[in-house]
Order: C-alpha cells, then sequence, then structure tokens
C-alpha cells in the first residue's frame, strides 16, 4: 500500500508537523486549526487531486487571502483595541471561507465543523428546547440528581425571571410561587436523608465518598419533583456547524424570551470560531427572515385546525404508556434483512419468502441475530431498524427529561401543564414530608392556572417536575433497544425505569 506519494522539503516538514499528527503516513489527524479552517479545507479537499497535506500548506498557509497565519498562530494576540486578532482575522478572511463552503458542496458542508458551547444560568425548559435539537450535538446537563439545587446567590433561589411575567400583573405570584417550591425542596433534603440513612445503612465494605454520593442520589431522585421548570441550570453542548445553524435559527423563531436571548447570544459567541458556519442564522439573513416566515405560518395554521378539532377528542388522562403503532410484518421486515447482507438475493423476494416459512424457521433467522449478544454494547444488526413502533407517553416531566435525550428517535411534545396530576415518589408518600410535598403541587397548580389563562407558553416556568406531561415516540426497534435496555438499568432513577420497562413489554 502506498503511505504517502507526496514529497516535501524540511521546512515544509516543519511546518505541516505543527497541524498534522503525522506527516509520512496515509492516516493522519488535524491539529492546532480553528474549525473555520478544518471545515473549509475538508471541503476543498472533496474537489481536489491533492493531498489533504499539500493542500493545507499551498492553498491556506501560504495563500495571504486565508489570513492563515493570524487565525492559527500559535497563541491570541490582542490589538490595540483588545479584540483578539484571531477573531479579527477570521472576518477579514470571512469571504475566503464563505466562498470555499458554497462553492464546494451543499448543507451537509457544515458538518465539517464544530464548536463546544457553553450555555449557563438558563431554565430547565430552555435546555429541553435545545437537547430536542437531536442530530449534530451532544449536550450535557447538570444533574438533578448528583447537585443539590437549594443554593442561593444575593439570598435568592436560582430560578429564571422570565421577563414577561416579572412585567405582569402575575410577577409577585411568580415569585412567591417558584420561592415556595424551593423553600419545600430544601426543607424535605435534611428529614428524608434520615430517612434514607436508616432504610439504607452504610455497608462497612462500602466507602464513606461512595456511600454519600448514592444516599445523595436517592434523596434528590425524589425531591428533583419540587424543581420548576424555572430552574436554572448549566449545558455544555459539542456541535457541528449544522446542529448549531438549525439551533439558533430555531431559538429565534421562539415565542419565549429565553430561548429568543439564548439563540441571539449564541449566534453572537458561535461567529467567533465558526462563523461561516452558522451566518444564515443571522436575524438580519435571507434564509432566516425565510424560515421565521414559514414557521409563524406552519403554527398559526396548525393552531386554527387544531382549536376546530380539539373539543371533538378524548383525553389520555391516565399516566402510563401505550403502544399506539406497529407494523405487523415486521418480523419478515426484519429476518429479510438480516438475511440480505448474506445472500444474492433481493429484499423483496426475502421478505416474500419470510412470509411462507414456519414460525420455528423464522425464529431461527430472529435468533441468529441476536444468539451471540452479550450486553448493550454488542450493537444489534441495522435490520432491526426495520420494525417501527409509536409510543404515546404520559409521566411526569422529570421522567421526559431523562428519556428525552434519545436522539435516534422522533419525539414531539405538548406545551408543560398541571393538567395532568403529579407523581409522587413511594419514599415520601404515607410520612409526615407529605403533606408539604402536597401543598407545594397545589400552590403550584393554583398559579399556573391563573398564569396560563393570559401566558400558556410562560406558565410552563411555574409547572413543577413531578407534573406529568403528554409526548409520543416513534421508534425502530434497534433504537428501542438500546434505550430500553440502558434505562431500565437498577442504577437508574426508578420514574424512567418503569417507562423502560413498559416500552419494552
Amino acid at each position: 500500500m502506498i503511505e504517502n506519494y507526496e514529497e516535501f522539503s524540511e521546512s515544509q516538514l516543519k511546518i505541516l508537523s505543527r497541524y498534522v499528527t503525522n506527516t509520512s503516513s496515509n492516516i493522519f489527524a488535524l491539529r492546532n486549526l480553528p474549525e473555520v479552517i478544518k471545515g473549509a479545507l475538508f471541503s476543498r479537499y472533496s474537489r481536489s487531486i491533492l493531498g489533504l497535506r499539500s493542500l493545507l500548506l499551498k492553498e491556506f498557509i501560504l495563500n495571504e487571502e486565508t489570513a492563515f497565519a493570524s487565525i492559527a498562530g500559535a497563541l491570541p494576540k490582542e490589538d490595540a483595541d483588545g479584540h483578539e486578532e484571531q477573531v479579527v482575522a477570521i472576518r477579514k478572511a470571512q469571504n475566503f471561507y464563505d466562498r470555499i463552503l458554497d462553492g464546494y458542496g451543499d448543507d451537509s458542508i457544515g458538518e465539517l465543523g464544530g464548536a463546544h458551547l457553553a450555555l449557563e444560568n438558563i431554565s430547565i425548559l430552555a435546555a429541553k428546547v435545545i437537547e430536542d435539537c437531536r442530530i449534530g450535538g451532544s449536550p450535557l446537563e447538570k444533574s438533578t440528581r448528583y447537585m443539590y439545587f437549594d443554593q442561593k446567590f444575593n439570598d435568592e433561589y436560582l430560578f429564571y425571571r422570565e421577563p414577561i411575567l416579572m412585567t405582569s400583573a402575575f410577577r409577585d405570584l411568580y415569585v412567591k410561587t417558584c420561592n415556595h417550591l424551593f423553600e419545600t425542596y430544601s426543607k424535605l433534603v435534611p428529614p428524608l436523608t434520615e430517612m434514607m440513612e436508616k432504610k439504607f445503612p452504610k455497608d462497612p465494605a462500602t466507602s464513606n465518598v461512595a456511600y454519600s454520593a448514592a444516599l445523595r442520589a436517592k434523596v434528590l431522585d425524589c425531591l428533583r419533583g419540587l424543581l420548576p421548570a424555572s430552574t436554572l441550570t448549566n449545558m455544555g453542548v459539542f456541535g457541528n456547524g449544522r446542529f448549531f445553524e438549525g439551533l439558533v435559527q430555531k431559538c429565534n423563531c421562539s415565542h419565549l424570551a429565553e430561548l429568543e436571548d439564548i439563540g441571539k447570544k449564541s449566534f453572537h459567541e458561535l461567529s467567533k470560531v465558526v462563523p461561516s458556519f452558522v451566518r444564515r442564522a443571522d436575524p438580519s439573513h435571507k434564509f432566516q427572515k425565510s424560515f421565521n416566515h414559514f414557521v409563524e405560518q406552519l403554527e398559526n395554521e396548525l393552531k386554527t385546525v387544531a382549536r376546530q378539532h380539539d373539543p371533538l377528542l378524548d383525553k389520555m388522562t391516565k399516566p402510563g404508556v401505550k403502544l399506539i403503532g406497529y407494523d405487523p410484518d415486521s418480523p419478515y421486515r426484519v429476518a429479510a434483512a438480516l438475511l440480505f447482507g448474506q445472500t444474492d438475493v433481493g429484499l423483496l423476494e426475502l421478505q416474500e419468502y419470510c412470509r411462507k416459512i414456519t414460525d420455528d424457521a423464522l425464529g431461527q433467522i430472529l435468533e441468529a441475530g441476536s444468539l451471540y449478544r452479550e450486553n448493550r454494547r454488542h450493537k444489534s444488526p441495522r435490520a432491526l431498524e426495520h420494525a417501527t413502533f409509536t409510543f404515546e407517553i404520559l409521566a411526569d416531566f422529570g421522567i421526559y427529561r431523562d428519556l428525552q435525550r434519545h436522539r435516534m428517535l422522533t419525539q414531539e411534545r405538548q406545551l408543560l401543564t398541571c393538567n395532568f396530576g403529579y407523581y409522587i415518589p413511594e419514599e415520601i408518600a404515607g410520612t409526615p414530608m407529605q403533606d408539604d410535598y402536597v401543598q407545594a403541587m397545589d400552590v403550584a397548580r393554583e398559579a399556573y392556572e391563573t398564569i396560563a389563562k393570559e401566558f400558556p407558553e410562560e406558565a410552563q416556568y411555574v409547572v413543577p417536575m413531578a407534573y406529568n406531561i403528554h409526548w409520543y415516540f416513534h421508534v425502530n426497534l434497534r433504537s428501542l433497544q438500546w434505550l430500553t435496555e440502558l434505562r431500565s438499568s437498577p442504577a437508574g432513577h426508578p420514574g424512567y425505569r418503569y417507562v423502560a420497562q413498559e416500552l419494552a413489554k
């Protein structure tokens, strides 16, 4: 095999060694390059006879138009006005990178560069919208299981002060209700911890650190239902440029002031590191304006239609999981797909064949696809993706938060409300703590119902996580297998473990 057909001088090799992990092998990685350069380099690479190292050297490092030295310099420097030279250089070279990205590919070029974005002090409600942008992004959120959420800053609990509500007649009601929820959360931590210590005494073989962490998790799993959707959290998100463009565009179209603010600030910061990838999310860009118009028209039309039909429909009111859609031909489709790669027969012919064979013979084929699988990290064959299911779920918002993060499925939720009741943890039910818990839920419901008459979307912020939310999953069997195995493990939260087990059944 040819390792490398390119030749470089000693001085060129010295330059390249800073930006590639190997100057001679046919396989190497890039390093010390900003995302805008990596993305443009890869997109140009697909239309060039040059190897990547030659392309990097001749068309980027030695090309004055790219402002390469300033963008990929050893250390960021500041100019006389205090701006980083790299940021200024990227702006100056913007036309070059935009031309490369527009000229050498389609929207998928936006997946060739990425960024790490930190979003701090945003509400749990906003975090769910961000995590709902599933493909191309990897979010991590501050855990309600391992972190206490009763801290104060300047003697105030940390929840989002929604600007419309804070300038409305509901200001005092909103603040008082959120404070009451946090006060109840904080009040119940000591007695519940004491009760858990008695119920789950420390094993001498377990370290103090491990026991304390496990005990804290049990306590906070019970109490997280008291936290309102306005609770402030932190997120770290890694995503490619296409993901971030879609995320910012979605935030720009939101009716919630917080999401509009997140979109505006995210665009501003991402423009410093991956400007060419997110430029179409600029509020003044024709694509963003067109998208805004599309979303507005779509929502208005659907709301009009929904209002005509909603009074005629029955409501799902009992918490649980319903399987409402599946394909009876799935076993034949999966079996045929399992056989396909090992034969020279058409898929349609294989499906027809599998319909005609005995159940035992069909079972043998399906068994062959799963016989040697030992754990969930042994990914099942793609053939399982030929079976799809639609589930309708009514469960508390905390469970939704945990399960919503699974990206390989189609999902949609309704607005967060207090219309479907709430969950009381078994550990609290029947104890003196139940009265405080129930009272907090009732106070929140009354506040929600008052605010929702005028501001239904903003009223979501006052809803505690224990209240049930209505959503659906449309998922293939391969993804469902992963979800149910992961979320039914003994270490998980009992709430989502129950839903995962019901999905599996």
